[in-house]
């Protein structure tokens, strides 16, 4: 599927300075404490099986990241989620700070669909694993789809990144069908979320962040599964990537 309006590259960089380099390298420091401090109080939580309590203290930890690497999170489309309970939200990936701002600020109880690397990192593996995120595992198969299952019956929303992986070139890139056939399953509305500006604050390889500036978050209207059948997975996938570059702008 083409890209029109979102393939144009992120500009190059201007220099930084001394100022903006000592501000990113302490934030970078200051963030990896702030999960080292936030992922055991979090997995004990999940171990205790406080759902709510771990999505607080992610709030804490997203915002925490966010705040302090200066970031604008612009949040529009709030209007279109009010009142539901629980959804799949499909969302483009940049950066690890897609991650920060929805867990931050995305109204409900967000969880995450991951990879299965994450239960490598201590603590924060584990609380991931156990506070009500889908830890994707081909080797598990059919045990994972139920968990994810389970987990959205409690009342969480689960966010998609159906692009696959993180690309920080600004761009949108083609959707699997994972979240689509997901939503149809559990026959829950399914929101397409568009996630614009984040790529150049820690991009793919990056280890140090770029601080300061804007990222935006567009939440669609979203769309009914009721009555859907796993056929027609494909084209609901096609029908979100749509929405998501119709919302999509390199203009942050």
């Amino acid at each position: 599927m083409p890209n029109h309006a979102e393939t144009s590259p992120i500009p190059a960089a201007a220099p930084r300075g001394m100022l903006s380099i000592a501000w990113g390298v302490a934030a970078t420091l200051l963030s990896v404490i702030y999960t080292a401090v936030c992922g055991p109080i979090a997995a004990t939580l999940a171990m205790l099986e406080k759902y709510h309590a771990v999505t607080v203290v992610s709030r804490i930890w997203g915002r925490a990241i966010i705040n302090t690497c200066g970031i604008d999170v612009q949040m529009e489309g709030l209007e279109n989620i009010a009142g539901l309970k629980s959804f799949i939200g499909v969302a483009n990936h940049q950066s690890f700070f897609d991650i920060f701002a929805l867990a931050a600020y995305l109204p409900g109880e967000p969880r995450f669909v991951a990879k299965k690397e994450l239960r490598r990192i201590p603590a924060v593996g584990y609380a991931m694993e156990h506070g009500g995120h889908v830890i994707i595992d081909r080797e598990s198969g059919g045990k994972q789809i139920r968990k994810a299952v389970a987990i959205i019956k409690r009342g969480f929303t689960v966010c998609v990144f159906a692009e696959g992986h993180r690309f920080s070139d600004n761009r949108v890139h083609e959707f699997n069908d994972g979240a689509a056939w997901l939503a149809i399953l559990t026959k829950l509305p399914v929101v397409p979320i568009s996630i614009s500006g984040s790529g150049g604050f820690f991009p793919r390889g990056a280890k140090i962040v770029v601080p300061g500036g804007a990222m935006r978050i567009a939440i669609g209207k979203p769309i009914p599964t009721e009555g859907m059948r796993s056929a027609d997975r494909t084209e609901l996938t096609q029908r979100l990537e749509q929405q998501v570059r119709a919302t999509f702008t390199t203009d942050v």
